[in-house]
């Protein structure tokens, strides 16, 4: 069976009864929307912001043919999704491929396998991925149950947000000044600010029945809604394209049952709120068990570091079926901004449903610190440039995918010979750094043995404090600590804690779902097994 790139699950499904396999095209071009007032020309797939959902079942083999009409150079990540053997098709630029080149088309071409639930893809090059991205559901075998009761419904919402300017000419601005890139206009669900930001238009939304497909969602001006019945449960699958900010997530008079996190299930839990890191989903069943009425779905971020964000709150709306559209929603009580206490309480709830066993043995002991630094810039702003480090050392993209470099034997592309931990000791623990904050260059890997069991301690940045999302492509990963100064030094480390609950979690850009909290600094201690030959990227 090939799975398909598609508008509608129903369309989909009638699709798989009929036996019929092929591939559709996904073509790069630029269209003109307008959010907040501002009509600008965006890069989409298909002409759709969000793009398309690609749905599959574990088993299928999908195949997905991109063309780019854009005038930017791009490639596409399959985030989440387990490239065995097949890196060709993982879809960074510069790592696994080279970008694709405006007129030119690229087939990527891999199996589902062992996998289900919601991932997502998106542009892996500069910061298209703003608006090139879209959902992948991965539904379980053929009679194979979902391990929670199954909904009525299921809709994919997709956390974003919007740059009223070109978020390209942004980038490229930050990087002449030294400086960051200047924060988004306001964030989005489902590519919708909601009518809590100025010039939103109207927030009168026409209801839709489900009888007409698509069942699940109406998209009636700057306002995303999704219409539900009285007493059902749906499923929703939540995906945060952000590009940097954490989200709190949040249905007015509402809980949520956390059942699974980037296509891992987990152990069931309620909350009132989500925490959704970049370029991470959670799936959740929702119950429409209150009065009949509207009710607010809102985004807003978390961050609890010194450093500016886009702190506006997108909405949606949840409505009942025959409720007029005069009424008003109430908002939900998200948690404040810098609630670092939910943060933790929240993340200490992840488990996996299926716990499994940690290696009794490590084969190869990591020890990365997290570092942001400044390097001299005579043409910048301030004389200097903001960059970020592992081990002191700031990643220079090639000008060849790495992959390719590696299997052409291509010399001087790249080294081998990225340090297992910091080349100079120093206090990690200490207060954020002042001085000495120049970083090296350069494009240094480190090899790591086929099925060798792999610890890596990741320490929070140094620059200064701050909770940050990382993943490793294509790996689950054990969570086997976390804390502050237990991981003060990198040896023997892993053995002055204990192996939380089975904590298989899968690839998430947030250090496995360890919070790196920000008192003094953090750490997180993953394990995982390096059981694909490839070229990964973190």
């Amino acid at each position: 069976m090939v799975a398909v790139l598609g508008p509608s699950w129903r369309e989909v499904q009638r699709e798989h009864q009929c036996n019929l396999s092929g591939e559709r095209p996904a073509r790069i071009v630029v269209k003109n929307v307008s959010r907040l007032c501002h009509a600008k020309p965006i890069v989409t797939v298909n002409g759709r912001y969000p793009g398309p959902t690609i749905y599959a079942r574990d088993g299928d083999r999908v195949i997905v043919n991109v063309t780019n009409h854009a005038q930017y150079n791009l490639s596409i990540h399959w985030h989440g999704l387990k490239q065995f053997r097949n890196g060709w098709a993982d879809g960074p630029a510069y790592i696994t491929q080279c970008p694709i080149q405006r007129g030119d088309s690229y087939a990527y071409d891999f199996n589902v396998t062992g996998q289900r639930g919601t991932l997502w893809w998106h542009a892996h090059i500069l910061w298209l991925r703003a608006t090139v991205h879209g959902a992948i559901v991965i539904m379980p075998k053929e009679g194979v149950p979902f391990p929670f009761p199954q909904p009525h419904e299921e809709a994919e919402l997709i956390l974003g947000e919007w740059w009223n300017g070109d978020v390209e000419a942004a980038v490229k601005q930050g990087n002449q000044l030294g400086l960051p890139p200047n924060m988004s206009d306001a964030h989005t669900i489902n590519g919708k600010p909601g009518p809590l930001f100025p010039c939103s238009e109207k927030r009168i939304l026409s209801s839709l029945s489900f009888s007409s497909p698509p069942k699940h969602s109406l998209n009636l001006s700057d306002t995303y809604a999704v219409e539900v019945e009285s007493g059902k449960t749906y499923l929703f699958r939540v995906i945060n394209a952000a590009l940097n900010d954490e989200l709190f997530f949040a249905i007015a008079g509402h809980n949520m049952t956390v059942v699974e996190i980037d296509a891992v299930y987990t152990k069931p839990f309620l909350t009132d709120s989500l925490l959704i890191a970049p370029g991470q989903t959670t799936n959740v069943l929702v119950l429409a068990d209150r009065p009949p009425g509207r009710y607010f779905m809102a985004a807003r971020p978390f961050n609890d570091a010194p450093i500016p964000v886009d702190n506006k709150t997108a909405a949606g709306i949840l409505q009942y079926k025959g409720i007029p559209t005069s009424v008003q929603p109430p908002l939900p009580l998200l948690p404040t901004p810098n609630n670092s206490a939910f943060a933790d309480a929240y993340n200490s709830k992840l488990r996996s449903l299926n716990s499994g066993t940690v290696p009794p043995s490590v084969d190869r002991r990591l020890f990365y610190t997290i570092g942001l630094g400044t390097n001299p810039c005579p043409s910048c702003l301030n004389g200097t440039r903001l960059v970020a480090s592992l081990n002191n050392i700031s990643f220079v993209m090639p000008k060849v995918g790495l992959l390719q470099a590696h299997y052409f034997n291509l010399s001087g592309v790249f080294r081998q010979d990225f340090p297992d931990k910091p080349p100079e000791a120093f206090n990690y623990t200490g207060a954020p750094l002042t001085a000495n904050l120049g970083t090296l260059l350069g494009t240094r890997l480190s090899r790591v043995a086929f099925n060798s069991t792999v610890e890596l301690v990741f320490r929070t940045p140094i620059l200064t404090v701050e909770s940050h999302p990382f993943h490793l492509h294509g790996y689950n990963f054990f969570v086997v600590g976390r804390g502050g100064l237990v991981y003060a030094l990198p040896s023997g480390a892993s053995h002055d804690v204990g192996v939380e609950d089975g904590v298989c979690r899968g690839e998430r850009e947030r250090a496995g779902a360890v919070r790196l909290a920000p008192a003094e600094g953090s750490a997180a201690l993953l394990n995982f097994a390096a059981a694909d030959v490839s070229a990964g990227f973190y």
